[in-house]
């Protein structure tokens, strides 16, 4: 589906006029919700905060599948990331290598690899079909980054430590050692891209795609709300599905 790990898509009309819908529903929820900011005030995270239907729509406004190379499918309400000027900044809810790794390597993860536990050990519990991501305003301040043929230098190492294992466990497997290794061989080896887009545009990434969001750089400009983008990542059955699957 996207060999490089990740695809540029736009722009396009139906596209934009759902961006336009989001970014109206999300300065709504920026003045309403209680949900601290992270990053000493610099992320706010809002999953799920978005109030699309399952069909994707956003009041009259529809998805716009037309425009996408994926098939129409029930969707989750959509995460609305949005950075603001001086991200990130430490705070109380990371470590000071946790912060300097979100600074120098911004934060990079693999989706639906999650920290389980007081000892934060990685396990596969959300294994994502895709990751489509929708600019609501027009900056190209803190973009998404991702690492170009990441996914298959990950799909490798998982499947080497999950391949012992019966299939039905896979997600209650440690992945703590291998994903970390990997991710070490992603940063020597994988070129780092920088993937600004605007309203009226998509980015999609294969699911498996080690990906982050780049530091606010001293020139950066955005609207008075922030950097705004939606995520959208329904969710694939099994973790065998997730790691096998094109």
């Amino acid at each position: 589906m996207v060999e490089r790990g990740w695809r540029r898509i736009g722009p396009h009309p139906a596209i934009a006029a759902w961006a336009r819908s989001a970014h109206e529903a999300g300065q709504i929820v920026l003045a309403t919700s209680a949900e601290p900011w992270r990053c000493g005030g610099t992320w706010f995270v809002g999953v799920d905060a978005l109030p699309n239907t399952p069909d994707g729509s956003i009041g009259s406004t529809p998805f716009p599948w037309e425009a996408l190379p994926l098939a129409p499918e029930p969707l989750h309400r959509a995460q609305l990331s949005v950075i603001r000027p001086g991200y990130p900044q430490p705070s109380p809810e990371e470590t000071p290598a946790a912060f300097a790794f979100r600074r120098d390597r911004d934060a990079a993860h693999l989706d639906g690899l999650l920290p389980i536990g007081p000892d934060k050990r990685r396990m596969v519990k959300e294994p994502h079909a895709w990751i489509l991501g929708l600019p609501l305003n027009r900056t190209g301040a803190s973009p998404l980054t991702v690492w170009e043929g990441s996914h298959e230098i990950l799909r490798a190492a998982l499947l080497a430590a999950l391949t012992p294992h019966p299939p039905e466990t896979w997600g209650e497997i440690d992945l703590t050692v291998p994903y970390q290794q990997a991710r070490r061989e992603v940063f020597a080896s994988c070129r780092r891209i920088e993937l600004i887009a605007m309203p009226g545009e998509a980015t999609l990434l294969h699911r498996l795609t080690l990906h982050g969001v780049a530091a606010w750089k001293p020139l950066d400009e955005a609207p008075a709300e922030g950097r705004m983008i939606a995520y959208l990542r329904p969710q694939l059955r099994s973790v065998s599905d997730w790691l096998t699957n094109p």
